[in-house]
Formats: C-alpha cells, structure tokens, sequence
C-alpha cells in the first residue's frame, strides 16, 4: 500500500492494516487493551486527516499517531489538547522502529494468554488478529453481541497492566488458529479473506516451530481452502463434497497441502505418533485425491478415523465429532446400517445437534430408506442456526421426499 493515494484505500484494505498496526504495539510492551483504544484515536483522526493529507505510507501513519496517542496518556490526561501537534505527521521512510519478522504472529500467541479462558482467546483473536466486529464474533458463536462484548470486556481486563511475555502454548494457539481459519471457510463470502490470513499464519508458524502438528495444520487448511470455489453454487446454496465440481478445486493447493503434509509424516516413528492436524489433513488428502466421489478411497479414510478416535480415551464425549465422521466412512464401507448404528452411540451427546439427524439423513439415503433420510434431513433443519445450513438440509429433505415419490410411481408403472 505503500504510495498508493488513501482515497483508494476501500473498507476492507483499511481493516486489514488494523491487526498488523496493533501486533507491534504490545511486542514493545505496551498494555493490550490501551494500545487498541489508541489505535481506535488513530484510525479516527485518519478518516479525518487522509482526504486533505495522504500519508504515503498508511500502516507507518496509524502505528506512529498510535503510539504517540499512548505516549501523551502515559503523561497527561490532557492528551487531547496535544493532537495538533501529531495530527499531520508523516513518519519517516520505513515506519517507526520497524520489527523483523511478522508481529501478527507474535499478537496471536499474545491473545492465547494463558490466564484467559478458551472461548475468550478465541474471541479476542478473531476481534484482534481477524478484524472481527463485535457482531460477527457473536454470530460466529451463536450469542447475542452484548454477551460476546462483554466476553472480550474480560479478555481485555484480564490482560490490564501486564506484559505480554507469556503468551499461550503452542497448541492452544493452533486450535484458535484453526478456529479462526473455520470462521473464515464456513462463514460468508465477505469472511473468505480470514480463512486466507489463517493460512498466511500457519506459513510463520511453521518457519517458527519444528513441530509436525503445526505442518500438519498448514495442510489440513490448505486441503480444505483448495475446496472453497466449489463450496457455494452459483446462488450461493451450499454444495456438498459428494456433489461438487472437482474441476473447480485448487489443484495447486492441493499439491502443495499434500507435500506439507508429507514432509510432517515423514517425522512419524513409533514414539511420535501423527496428531490430530496430520491425521485430519490426511483424511482431507484422500477426499481431494478423488477424482469423483465414486473413487474415494472409503477403508484408507476408516483407518484414518480410527487412528484420529484412539488419540482420546473416550471419543464418544471428548471428540464426539471425529466419531461422528467416523461413522460416515463405515456406512460407506460396512454399509450404512453399521454406520446407523455407530450413530446411535452418540445419541446422548449430540442427539440435539443437527450435525448428527443430517449424518443419520446421508447414511439413510446411502442404505435407501429415502422416507427415513427426509425425516433425518427435516430433523436436522429444524435445529440448525446457519440459515445458510438450514436452507440446505430442507433442500435435502425435499430432494429425498421427491425422489421417493419417484421411486413409487416406477414401481407402480406410472413413470412422471
């Protein structure tokens, strides 16, 4: 963006520069939640300042009048009555104190702090890392934004007064990462860039870890992206893997999905098991390689699944969704009444979630119950939160419902 006229800068380019500027605030030490109020003064006095005076560099802009902003709080309250004095600065050639390296990074491990709780690094990530407003955050966890507001309230208080120089683990960091980059994939047309900057991270992150796990969530989101163009019709309706056009996949991300995936199983040996973003990459490895979902290889992908459940003691509740997809492939290889029943174990624990009636809806219609898969779709309708999803799962009830009622008029010689 550098010497790029700021009139031309849209909303999205705007936003985008926000989580790189507050990255480098707290790796100087500055307090988190002042140095997002800062920003918030600096981007203010850009939409007022850039139209008369644009800066040629728009990110050195916002982190120098940020940082003076915390400058003139530290020393007076009276901050304001300084903004003249800063208002029309240029920074100089380059930015100010220009830091090696990606601080987009170094501002995720920040929002995994260990003292917060799980759902609030997750939030504060997608608010600090992602650009999320308040609302999208709200609507990525299906809560009212007031509660969302005040989860990333806490987060923040949390945070008060400390440095930053404990940030969170590496694997809490890569399951927000996942996150993340699944709020990106699954969300609107307008979320696609967060799936995108998910992926640009998980690159720094494996430059800066050995970690086989952290190659293997580069490649599971990478096999996954490779998908995106085929996800959504021409209307926007959801399309299922079963029934996308494989023509519109990525073949270039695949590959290279495929090498990254390589390169962190080649590191497997009998002490190092393959983790959860390996095995799950993998899996997604062998759906891509299909060339038709006719060809995709059923038993290599049970055996993944198997691999993936054993890595818990109790997969039925700690990982009831890796069973769930479990029993998916031993519909497809024992038939769908096995994977029926595999189903049933989780009826406890997921029976009011839709995801479970839709996979009871597909084995229905894989085993040729088509009454029982409509029902199973309706079901699963009625309880989805994603009007997107939803709207799909009653076209599946309704796709299954007609195609039984074609399958009666044949049998009883009366072809429409």
């Amino acid at each position: 963006m550098i010497d790029e006229p700021v009139q031309r800068l849209d909303e999205g380019a705007l936003r985008a520069l926000v989580p790189r500027v507050l990255a480098s605030l707290p790796r100087r030490g500055e307090d988190f939640d002042a140095a997002e109020d800062a920003l918030q003064e600096a981007l203010l006095e850009a939409l007022r300042v850039w139209p008369e005076h644009p800066p040629h560099d728009p990110r050195a802009w916002l982190t120098t009048v940020a940082t003076r902003r915390l400058v003139d709080a530290r020393r007076s309250e009276s901050a304001r009555h300084r903004r003249e004095e800063t208002e029309y600065a240029e920074p100089p050639a380059g930015g100010p104190d220009p830091e090696e390296g990606d601080d987009t990074l170094f501002l995720l491990f920040c929002c995994c702090h260990p003292d917060l709780a799980p759902a609030s690094q997750v939030a504060l990530t997608l608010r600090a890392v992602g650009g999320l407003t308040t609302r999208e955050i709200a609507d990525a966890f299906y809560v009212p934004e007031a509660t969302m507001a005040q989860r990333i309230s806490r987060a923040k208080r949390t945070l008060r007064g400390r440095r930053l120089d404990q940030p969170g683990d590496l694997a809490v960091v890569m399951r927000v990462l996942y996150l993340v980059y699944t709020a990106g994939h699954t969300g609107p047309p307008a979320r696609v860039d967060l799936a995108g900057e998910a992926i640009r991270l998980a690159r720094q992150l494996t430059l800066a870890t050995e970690e086989p796990e952290a190659r293997g969530l580069l490649a599971l989101m990478l096999l996954n992206h490779a998908r995106l163009p085929a996800r959504l019709d021409d209307e926007g309706r959801i399309v299922t893997l079963d029934r996308q056009d494989r023509r519109r996949w990525d073949t270039r991300e695949i590959a290279e999905g495929v090498r990254v995936l390589q390169s962190a199983l080649a590191t497997q040996t009998d002490q190092r098991r393959p983790g959860r973003y390996q095995i799950e990459a993998a899996i997604a490895a062998l759906h891509d390689d299909a060339a038709s979902a006719e060809e995709t290889d059923w038993p290599q992908i049970l055996a993944w699944y198997d691999d993936l459940v054993a890595l818990t003691e109790d997969p039925v509740r700690q990982d009831p969704a890796a069973m769930l997809g479990r029993a998916v492939a031993v519909g497809h290889v024992l038939g769908a009444s096995a994977g029926l029943r595999e189903t049933d174990r989780l009826r406890e624990v997921l029976g009011d979630r839709h995801r479970w009636h839709a996979v009871r809806g597909h084995l229905h219609e894989l085993g040729g119950d088509l009454p029982a898969a409509a029902t199973a779709y309706a079901d699963a309708a009625h309880r989805a939160t994603n009007v997107a999803e939803r709207d799909h799962l009653v076209r599946q009830a309704a796709r299954a419902r007609a195609a039984d009622l074609t399958d009666h008029d044949m049998d009883s010689g009366n072809p429409q």
